[in-house]
């Protein structure tokens, strides 16, 4: 029988199917290696070599100055978002890819500019919405301050105000600011800060000399303001919500 070793050794066994960090009992060097393959595999898949050239023309979702409070702004122009023909997970990476390339360290805010948004040229959804802000990491999450909520509109606000709190978290429910005229954005953000297009001035300029229209007391033959009542829509949950209608 030949002599044995002297060098002693051990051996560990771990079940696979256990939560045990394995990493202790790595050397220095498998330690760094594994680390660096957890980074790769975390690494968000928003930043790929996707070409979104054809959403950066339209200009809809841009990185702008501040607002008083040092907050970056993130202007969206929702009139500029074609939604018939961008599909809601394209709409999701192309937002979390702009937050992460150009978005700096620190607090953010967005201002949306609501005016003479079509639910059916402009609007991607709410529930769409919501499925990009649940998306996003939480420390996103936590340095979004604030949403300035730009010509809302009568129907916007009763919607947000009766269903938001179901269709968006707490946390962004509670964010949203309206403004109902830009001379209000103006106390929150310098004007130099901003880009606002020629069309929501000239919208905030009718709104300014019909303000009924705001409450949809007043006609609206340019229709201005939002789509119709019967236009809008929640998706599917509308189509059960009519077909409840007709059963009863």
């Amino acid at each position: 029988m030949g002599s044995s070793s002297s060098d002693d050794f051990s051996v560990v066994v771990l079940a696979s199917d256990l939560g045990i960090d394995h990493r202790p009992f790595l050397s220095p060097s498998e330690r760094e290696e594994d680390e660096e393959e957890e980074n790769w595999h975390d690494c968000p898949s928003y930043l790929s070599d996707e070409d979104f050239s054809d959403l950066e023309a339209l200009q809809f979702f841009r990185l702008q100055g501040s607002d008083k409070s040092g907050n970056r702004i993130f202007r969206i122009v929702g009139k500029y978002f074609p939604a018939p023909v961008i599909s809601g997970e394209r709409l999701k990476k192309y937002v979390l890819h702009k937050i992460y390339s150009e978005l700096p360290e620190g607090p953010f805010c967005i201002v949306y500019l609501h005016s003479t948004v079509q639910k059916e040229d402009n609007f991607p959804g709410m529930t769409i919405l919501r499925w990009i802000y649940e998306d996003l990491p939480s420390n996103c999450k936590d340095r979004l301050q604030l949403v300035y909520f730009v010509h809302p509109g009568l129907r916007s606000r009763l919607i947000l105000a009766t269903l938001g709190r179901f269709f968006l978290s707490g946390g962004l429910y509670w964010k949203i600011k309206y403004v109902s005229r830009l001379q209000y954005l103006w106390e929150d953000i310098k004007k130099e800060e901003i880009e606002i297009p020629e069309f929501v001035q000239n919208h905030d300029d009718v709104l300014e000399h019909r303000p009924l229209t705001d409450y949809g007391i007043e006609p609206d033959p340019f229709h201005l303001t939002e789509v119709p009542s019967t236009a809008y829509s929640f998706g599917r949950y509308e189509e059960r919500w009519r077909q409840r209608e007709y059963m009863s």
